[in-house]
């Protein structure tokens, strides 16, 4: 029997608890962690402000595609 994976967290107190098969890989930094530290804000993950980024590009893309530009109407 395979040994269990170990929560991947590096610090000052590493983390000695197993890891979540399905919600413990973090999608930005591709390590394991456990269900304390399976939130990237709570592993310090180093891909987390590249993720912010991104989504905030693709936000302002979505509105200046939809922005409502109103002429402006004048009043005889």
């Amino acid at each position: 029997m395979p040994a269990k994976r170990r929560c991947q967290l590096q610090g000052p107190s590493p983390c000695n608890s197993a890891v979540l098969r399905l919600v413990g890989s973090c999608p930005h930094c591709q390590a394991s962690f456990c269900g304390t530290h399976r939130l990237p804000e709570h592993h310090f993950c180093t891909g987390l402000q590249e993720c912010r980024q991104q989504a905030f590009d693709m936000n302002k893309e979505k509105l200046e595609r939809e922005r409502t530009v109103a002429n402006k109407m004048t009043t005889v």
